[in-house]
């Protein structure tokens, strides 16, 4: 009996305290071993590892990338956003975008630019040189540029650079007149598809009424018209170099654009958020690619053993993150942001945005940013426990064949855990 007490001490103190259990069933759990697993959690109070489960092997993060978009905006955006770069000449005004993705934008407008342009006596001119490189971002995939998820990059963003076709009704009317009814099919389900490379979109009348965004091509004569078209003035174009002494507009708190952005995890935001990034510093082209790579290197440190980060929304399967990458990133999110307002920024489990549909019992205990893609679900944030602690996760699933939705609720039962056992 003697020799078994230190045993049964050594099960109860070790053996079986949550962290060893949970990191047993990880290791042994089918639901888990099925499929790659990462996980790691951490205690910022004690400084702590509390669990380390394939948790420095790199996985691909989809939407979570979204979380160092975020960080990038914290750490050089100030709180209300850039909207336009402009000079006068003469009696013309010429305006330079600033990548601010707000502009007649469908859910979220910010009518700074508008009410600064109306009110001006010059001539109105839009210059897009400063930026010139792809409308996506490395890796997207070739032939989604007629799903919602992926419109263009561009300097000016405009309607969101979407059509959004409503109860018969297409948003901005200007499209409306490119829209050519297929009648042949019967499906009776409700789509609209854009040719590849031109304005021109093929609709199929179903029996049900639904919302459907479309991303355009941007052109600068296709913003210049439909910039006409509202402010009922005319706006040309002209292809002049940024100049260092351009004067600066700002518009909406940057907390608006944080807040959809992760909430609906949104994919232009989160892509023109480097390109406000690099409008902040005052170069004379928009080079998002060089900041990504300036925040990378010189403020998160990233080791390229662990790390690849190509574009700002999570698209793109070349990037790559361990879970303690992303333990490392919230700790600096948790730094640099008072709780109460990081917590209303973020989807809340069984409340508010991607979460909502996690089971939830009671008040929100987590607050975090998912992302999924076909073979990848993830979550990542903080975990508030029954005895009172703010704990950081991250919990990566690649390779799976199972839908998302089991991931997600995979998930959602390892964080009640979680909750109730630290």
């Amino acid at each position: 009996m003697k020799a078994l007490f230190p045993l049964a001490f050594a099960c109860i103190v070790l053996g079986c305290s949550p962290a060893r259990r949970i990191s047993r069933d990880l290791r042994t759990n089918p639901i888990y071993t099925d499929h790659f697993t990462g996980v790691a959690l951490y205690d910022p109070i004690q400084k702590k590892a509390l669990i380390q489960y394939n948790a420095d092997k790199p996985f691909i993060p989809a939407s979570n990338t979204k979380l160092f978009s975020f960080y990038a905006g914290l750490f050089s955006l100030p709180d209300s956003l850039p909207t336009l770069r402009y000079v006068t000449s003469g009696d013309s005004l010429i305006f330079w975008g600033t990548g601010n993705p707000l502009l007649l934008h469908p859910d979220l407008p910010d009518t700074s630019a508008l009410a600064f342009l109306r009110k001006r006596p010059e001539k109105l001119f839009f210059s897009p040189s400063n930026y010139n490189g792809p409308r996506f971002g490395p890796g997207w995939a070739w032939d989604d540029y007629s799903d919602d998820y992926s419109p263009e990059l561009a300097s000016l963003p405009i309607y969101g650079n979407v059509v959004r076709f409503r109860n018969g009704q297409t948003n901005p009317r200007r499209f409306a007149d490119s829209v050519q009814i297929n009648s042949n099919d019967k499906s009776g389900v409700n789509s609209v598809k854009r040719s590849e490379y031109t304005n021109q979109f093929v609709k199929t009348n179903g029996n049900k009424s639904n919302q459907q965004d479309v991303p355009f091509r941007w052109s600068t004569e296709l913003v210049t018209q439909l910039l006409s078209d509202t402010l009922h003035r005319p706006v040309g174009v002209i292809n002049r170099p940024l100049t260092p002494i351009a004067r600066l507009l700002r518009g909406s708190v940057t907390d608006s654009l944080y807040k959809r952005m992760l909430f609906v995890s949104d994919n232009q935001f989160a892509e023109q958020v480097l390109f406000m990034v690099s409008a902040e510093r005052g170069s004379t082209t928009l080079t998002p690619a060089t900041e990504l790579r300036r925040m990378t290197d010189s403020v998160l440190h990233l080791p390229t053993t662990s790390a690849r980060w190509v574009d700002g929304s999570g698209l793109s399967r070349y990037n790559v993150f361990t879970p303690n990458v992303l333990i490392d990133l919230l700790g600096r999110i948790d730094a640099k942001v008072p709780r109460q307002r990081l917590f209303a920024l973020l989807p809340a489990a069984g409340q508010s945005g991607t979460l909502r549909s996690i089971a939830m019992d009671g008040k929100p205990y987590i607050f975090a940013k998912s992302g999924s893609m076909t073979g990848v679900y993830n979550l990542s944030g903080y975990v508030l426990t029954h005895s009172g602690k703010t704990l950081y996760f991250s919990i990566m699933h690649n390779n799976f064949t199972q839908t998302v939705s089991e991931m997600r609720r995979r998930t959602g039962e390892l964080l009640k855990e979680i909750h109730e056992r630290f």
